[in-house]
């Protein structure tokens, strides 16, 4: 099926048996690694002109618990701002060893990106300085995108806390003062 697509057979010449899979659909293309090739083959994505993958739109996972072997897939999808062209790359990744490397070298913007992936798969990213809960507070148990993430499971009660310093806490103040000042006694 990678036949179709001019950028997949490039690819596939580039890294020989590296490409496990591929296909490309009505300008849908997708080739598959291993985790091993996933620095190498992304700086060339990135770097090469001819392909010039420039932004990393998204990272996500799939989980599929009793469908498929290895259990998860990490899923890039990068844009060529300048070329107007996609490609998404999956990454196969073994649930008893759930560690892929970490683009932030490339894009910092895979930053908060594998931090999302973290906190609703388990998937760790090798490399990242950072790694911690983005979506949920640090004392959540588990990863709720998981399929085998218990529904019914009661997180612990944390207290609720301050955040001082950021944008919602400086809106809220004033927020607070508005009210205050439409509803003060008219003296």
């Amino acid at each position: 099926m990678g036949e179709d697509s001019p950028n997949i057979q490039y690819l596939r010449q580039r890294f020989p048996g590296r490409i496990l899979e591929s296909h490309a659909f009505r300008g849908d293309e997708t080739i598959v690694i291993s985790r091993e090739a996933l620095l190498e083959i992304f700086r060339f994505l990135k770097e090469e002109p001819k392909l010039d993958f420039d932004f990393l739109t998204d990272i996500t996972a799939v989980d599929y618990l009793g469908k498929k072997e290895p259990r998860f897939e990490v899923i890039y999808h990068l844009y060529s701002l300048r070329a107007k062209h996609r490609l998404r790359v999956k990454v196969p990744v073994r649930e008893e060893d759930s560690v892929v490397d970490s683009l932030i070298p490339l894009w910092k913007g895979a930053n908060w990106l594998e931090r999302e992936v973290w906190d609703m798969f388990g998937v760790r990213f090798r490399g990242h300085s950072d790694l911690r809960r983005v979506l949920l507070y640090e004392e959540f148990l588990g990863h709720p995108l998981r399929k085998d993430y218990p529904v019914n499971q009661c997180q612990p009660l944390v207290p609720e806390r301050e955040v001082n310093g950021t944008f919602v806490d400086q809106r809220s103040h004033n927020k607070l003062l508005q009210l205050k000042h439409k509803f003060a006694p008219k003296t």
